[in-house]
C-alpha cells in the first residue's frame, strides 16, 4: 500500500494525541484547570501540536509541517508551559511497539518546545508538507461537544494522507446524527473514532484506543436517491458560516430536517460515512481565508468515500499554495451524485445577494 509509514504514524500520532486532549478536558471537568480562562483550549493545542510533531519528525526529519501554534508565548509564560510539559511527559499508547515507532515520551520541556516550533512551514506546492490542526473545534472541545485532532500530508501540494480523530463522536458508523451531537461529551464505551484515508485507497474508521491501530472499517458516503431526504451539517459558531444562506439554500432543495450542529472536521468525517449527507461552510465575509489545517484531512476522506467537495464555485480546494485557501471560497462536501443539485442551490442563493 502507498505511504503505508505515513498512515500508520499518523494515526497513532493522532490517536496519542487525543488521549491527552481527553485528559484535559477531564482535569478541566473536575475544576483543576479553570474554565473561566482559555487554559483547558491552551494546553490541549500546544500538547497535542508537540505530541505530533515529535512523532513526524521521528520518522520523517526532513518533512514540513504546517501547524496552528507556535510556542514563543509559552517561553515567556513558565507555569504555563509546566502545566503543559506534566500531560505531555506522561502521554503514551499503551502498546508498546507503537509509541516505539512514534519515538516514545518527549525527552524534555524544551525538546516540547522545539516541537511546538517546528510546526512553522509556510506551505506550498513542493515537498513532503504536513498540515495539522491540533484541536479543531476549540469551542465544540471547551462544552464537551464535537472536535477533532486533524493530520494530513501532501506531496507537492495534493493530499495523500488524512487522518482525524474524534473523541465524541459514536464509533458506530451507522448511528444517525443527532441535534444533541453538538454538546455531546462522551467518556461512555462506544465513543471516539478515528477516520483516515489514502489517496485512491478509500476511507476507513476504527475505535480510537490507547492501543495498535487496525486496518479499520471501509466507509463510504450514503446513497441519496432524494436530496430532501438529506441530513445537513453546519458549525455550531454562526462567525464560520453563513446560516441564514443554508437555511433558503436547504428550502430550495426541500431539505425539511433541521440542520444538525456541530462543530470542526467531525463533520467530513460524518459526512463520509453517511451519517450526515451535506456539508455547507459559505463565506461569512469577502476577505476571509479558510486554513488549510481546517480541511486538508477531511476534503480527502469525503473525497475517498465516494463524496465531492468543491468551494461555492465548484473548484476543488488547493492546498498548495500556502498556509490559506485564497484561491477557495467556502466549502461544499456531498455524495458525488447530489453534488451538481447542491451547488447549483447555492449558486443560486448566493448570486442572489451579491
Amino acid at each position: 500500500m502507498a505511504f503505508e509509514k505515513e498512515l500508520k504514524v499518523a494515526q497513532l500520532a493522532v490517536a496519542r494525541a487525543s488521549i491527552l486532549t481527553k485528559l484535559v478536558f477531564a482535569e478541566k471537568a473536575k475544576g483543576t484547570i479553570s474554565k473561566e480562562d482559555k487554559s483547558p483550549v491552551t494546553i490541549g493545542d500546544y500538547g497535542a501540536q508537540a505530541l505530533i510533531i515529535a512523532a513526524i519528525k521521528h520518522n520523517f526529519p526532513q518533512d514540513e509541517v504546517v501547524g496552528e501554534e507556535e510556542a514563543s508565548s509559552l517561553r515567556e509564560q513558565q507555569d504555563l508551559s509546566s502545566k503543559i510539559w506534566n500531560l505531555v511527559k506522561d502521554a503514551k499508547l499503551s502498546d508498546a511497539e507503537s509509541d516505539k515507532l512514534l519515538g516514545g515520551p518527549i525527552k524534555s520541556e524544551d525538546d516540547m518546545l522545539t516541537a511546538i516550533d517546528a510546526g512553522n512551514s509556510a506551505g506550498g506546492a513542493k515537498g513532503r508538507i504536513w498540515a495539522l490542526d491540533p484541536i479543531d473545534g476549540t469551542k465544540g472541545f471547551l462544552r464537551g461537544g464535537q472536535y477533532a485532532v486533524c493530520l494530513a500530508l501532501m506531496v507537492d501540494g495534493d493530499v495523500k494522507v488524512g487522518v482525524l480523530g474524534c473523541p465524541n463522536l459514536p464509533i458506530d458508523d451507522s448511528e444517525p446524527l443527532k441535534e444533541d451531537m453538538g454538546t455531546a461529551a462522551n467518556d461512555k464505551e462506544g465513543y471516539g473514532v478515528l477516520f483516515s484515508a489514502v489517496q485512491g485507497e478509500g476511507a476507513r474508521s476504527q475505535a480510537l484506543t490507547r492501543g495498535a491501530v487496525s486496518e479499520g472499517h471501509p466507509i463510504s458516503v450514503k446513497k441519496i436517491t432524494d436530496v430532501a431526504q438529506a441530513v445537513m451539517c453546519e458549525s455550531v459558531e454562526a462567525g464560520h458560516s453563513s446560516k441564514g444562506d443554508n437555511a433558503e439554500i436547504a428550502q430550495k432543495l426541500g431539505v425539511t430536517g433541521k440542520p444538525v450542529q456541530m462543530d470542526s472536521q467531525a463533520k467530513y468525517g460524518s459526512v463520509a460515512r453517511g451519517a450526515g449527507d451535506i456539508y455547507l461552510r459559505l463565506p461569512v465575509r469577502k476577505d476571509y481565508q479558510e486554513k488549510i489545517w481546517d480541511h486538508a484531512a477531511g476534503d480527502l476522506i469525503v473525497r475517498e468515500a465516494g463524496g465531492q467537495v468543491t468551494d461555492i464555485h465548484g473548484n476543488r480546494l488547493n492546498f498548495s499554495i500556502g498556509r490559506t485557501l485564497r484561491d477557495n471560497k467556502g466549502v461544499i462536501a456531498t455524495p458525488a451524485n447530489i453534488h451538481a443539485q447542491v451547488l447549483k442551490a447555492v449558486g443560486e442563493v448566493l448570486q442572489a445577494k451579491m
